[in-house]
């Protein structure tokens, strides 16, 4: 393992704001909205802010913490490795998702590593691994073949190499499947698996019996289903072509990722910075684009989303009201010992709403520990 700290050269920094303002910005029909996609008006405001960003204070920010890269499976994996000053802390590793990367854990890092300073209790401390997903920021995948299995089995000697013998699993979108299949292959190490923030789409069947809040969510779904996964389509299916457009234009970096942002987050916030710290989307962005990996995140999608195991380990899952998440669904593949609905939050938690999270997730290990 070999330490590891963002340095992004000023050239590119500067390169970046010369591009924004160099924009052409699309035709766009009248009085549309958000229907068609992110409006050019609420683009040209997000693109003034992204050129006065000052992503040396973020860059900074992310590496106050302790970072690593390390090679498994002829892969370099970048992680985060935050230790708590408890020393009985249980080892956590939380997953990611896309358009997300380790920068969307920033607020809970501290709340889960050292909870006294935060008001809570030091039995609840989590030493945090937190890594990034093959082919998002930091870790740039070299081969084909990185699938949501693959990963898990990554983790699993990640932690190996640590030294962590016994250790929880927690994650997000991607990290909602990576999580219970690392529970799946590992067993034996992992003491329970948290999960938020699934997009898969129910696999309801004839007879279930659903409550009121499930119906809801499945319309929902339905919804996204209908007009939301055309995204998925593109990046399950000619991830190069559209990282062509992506990898060349920083505004079209933006506008994939925003758009998620706008669809994504708590349906009480109706804009993206309502609902997430503008600033913070900014960096998510400026990640994927510093290390241009617009086409290697989208490669996970191409490799195959369709990987699930039956675990037996104990399982907890917090719904948020953008997650299309049925219980009686997922009973299906997963143990489930805890599970929490929550009324505010969306699908990037962690961002929305941390201090419901990190309780949570809390709560959860405690049955565990």
């Amino acid at each position: 393992m070999r330490e590891f700290r963002v340095v992004v050269a000023e050239a590119e920094v500067a390169g970046l704001r010369e591009r924004l303002r160099g924009t052409r910005w699309a035709r766009e029909l009248p009085g549309e909205g958000w229907a068609r996609g992110v409006p050019v008006e609420y683009l040209r405001w997000v693109v003034e802010r992204w050129i006065e960003f000052d992503w040396r204070a973020w860059e900074a920010r992310l590496n106050g913490y302790p970072q690593f890269v390390t090679r498994i499976d002829e892969q370099d994996i970048h992680f985060l490795h935050v230790r708590s000053p408890e020393p009985d802390a249980l080892p956590l590793v939380l997953t990611h998702g896309w358009p997300g990367s380790v920068a969307e854990f920033l607020p809970i890092l501290g709340p889960l590593t050292d909870p006294t300073a935060y008001g809570g209790d030091p039995r609840d401390a989590f030493h945090v691994v937190a890594p990034s997903v093959p082919g998002h920021g930091f870790s740039v995948p070299l081969e084909s073949g990185w699938d949501h299995l693959r990963i898990a089995k990554a983790w699993a000697e990640l932690m190996r190499r640590l030294g962590y013998d016994r250790y929880g699993a927690q994650g997000g979108d991607t990290g909602s499947v990576v999580s219970p299949l690392l529970g799946a292959t590992d067993p034996e190490h992992v003491a329970g698996v948290h999960i938020n923030g699934g997009l898969a789409y129910p696999e309801v069947r004839p007879g279930d019996e659903l409550t009121e809040a499930e119906r809801e969510r499945l319309k929902a779904a339905d919804r996204l289903r209908a007009v939301g996964t055309g995204y998925a389509d593109l990046q399950g299916t000619r991830p190069q072509t559209v990282a062509a457009a992506l990898s060349d234009s920083p505004v079209g970096q933006l506008a994939w990722i925003l758009e998620k942002f706008w669809e994504w987050t708590d349906p009480a916030k109706p804009l993206p910075h309502k609902a997430v710290d503008l600033d913070h989307i900014l960096f998510d962005v400026s990640i994927y684009w510093f290390t241009n990996t617009s086409a290697t995140s989208a490669n996970l999608y191409y490799e195959g989303s369709d990987q699930h195991a039956r675990s037996d380990v104990p399982t907890g899952v917090a719904v948020f009201p953008t997650d299309p998440a049925i219980r009686q669904v997922l009973e299906r593949r997963h143990r489930i010992v805890h599970w929490s609905e929550f009324r505010r939050g969306g699908h990037f938690a962690s961002l929305e709403a941390p201090d419901l999270l990190v309780d949570d997730i809390r709560r959860f290990f405690r049955l565990v520990r």
